[in-house]
């Protein structure tokens, strides 16, 4: 299977890169996630129930980060296994491009699914990831864009998200 896209988020590039590197952001963004722990820099292990078609299952997975170049981009391989359900295993490239004060980030996926999930059929199984990946992408971006730095005047949010988020990418 495999899935192309674009997204536009109302933040920095930097700010955006910072937040795919957020275990909180991400498990707040991804459909069903249950659990996201952040292993090393570049490793998670993820928890997640979801309903494709009849098949519902919790899987449980790792996915690793390689080829970073921060802030423009990234590539994600990962793999989950939902017991009887099947599993899954792809990876994609992600890529942050500067537009005004917009950022677009485009991905490439490529993903393959065996056991059950594999035998509920190609179209189901692509129009439910297209599914997920919108409802991911549209909190994700509402997340980004919510956590803007304080206008002038206003308090700045001690250890908010926007703080958070700052002091990943270095700036003050």
């Amino acid at each position: 299977m495999k899935l192309t896209g674009e997204q536009k988020i109302k933040a920095p590039r930097d700010i955006v890169f910072a937040a795919l590197n957020d275990p909180e952001i991400l498990k707040d963004s991804i459909p069903g996630c249950r659990s996201l722990n952040k292993l090393s820099k570049t490793e998670f292990e993820a928890e997640v129930g979801l309903k494709i078609g009849p098949v519902k299952a919790t899987f449980t997975g790792a996915v690793k980060l390689s080829k970073l170049k921060p802030p423009e981009s990234y590539t994600i391989t990962g793999e989950g296994k939902g017991g009887t359900a099947g599993h899954a295993k792809g990876g994609a490239a992600v890529k942050l491009t500067e537009d005004g004060e917009h950022t677009v980030l485009s991905y490439d996926v490529d993903a393959q699914v065996g056991g059950k999930l594999a035998q509920i059929g190609s179209r189901l199984i692509d129009s439910s990831a297209k599914k997920l990946a919108g409802q991911f992408f549209k909190k994700f971006g509402k997340i980004v864009e919510s956590a803007h730095a304080p206008a002038d005047g206003e308090e700045e949010d001690k250890g908010g998200l926007w703080s958070r988020l700052k002091s990943s990418v270095g700036a003050s």
